[in-house]
């Protein structure tokens, strides 16, 4: 299947480009930086090409793999790297010069608490927002991609679009009412 390699790779790496906002969303969930991102994007890669890389017309399979499978792949690949992790006995310890990055604060329970309001706060800011907006908002936040939203919803991109910066309008209103501070990552 030497053919069948050559056209893989190119496909597998658009599909993990595409949904690079459903894999961060896993990262940023279990709190994984630096090394461990890319443990987990080759954890996913791999995972795909072992379930997809034999078939017939496998380019075409990883092409057209959905949002919620990679979902679900990045999530057992990430439960599965913590799990080796704490097999081999514990967390992996950095001195503070070796990171590029800073961790993100310990969980608790008042940092539970915490996410467990804000979630509310924000859940509660989307089912206030015009129901047509609602859909897109969260897909949005989920991490899909606005080309995604499009194609799943059946929408034309413009459509999508203007209802998805509208809802996010909307969204942060809401939620500077209610005292919450919205802050944009750049990437």
């Amino acid at each position: 299947m030497e053919g069948t390699s050559d056209s893989l790779s190119p496909a597998l790496e658009r599909v993990l480009a595409n949904f690079s906002g459903i894999l961060r969303s896993v990262c940023w969930r279990y709190h994984f930086t630096g090394d461990d991102v890319d443990e987990l994007v080759q954890e996913v890669r791999i995972r795909l090409w072992r379930a997809h890389g034999e078939l017939a017309g496998a380019s075409e399979h990883i092409a057209s793999i959905s949002a919620s499978y990679l979902h679900r792949t990045a999530l057992s690949a990430a439960i599965d790297l913590l799990r080796r992790r704490r097999a081999r006995g514990g967390d992996r310890t950095q001195t503070i010069e070796d990171q590029d990055e800073v961790l993100p604060a310990a969980s608790g329970p008042d940092r539970d608490l915490e996410h467990s309001e804000l979630a509310a706060q924000v859940e509660r800011a989307i089912d206030a927002i015009h129901p047509s907006r609602r859909p897109v908002v969260r897909m949005h936040l989920l991490g899909h991609s606005r080309e995604e939203i499009a194609r799943l919803l059946g929408w034309s991109e413009a459509k999508t679009r203007n209802l998805l910066y509208r809802g996010l309008a909307d969204l942060r209103e809401r939620l500077l009412a209610e005292g919450v501070q919205w802050t944009t990552r750049t990437t």
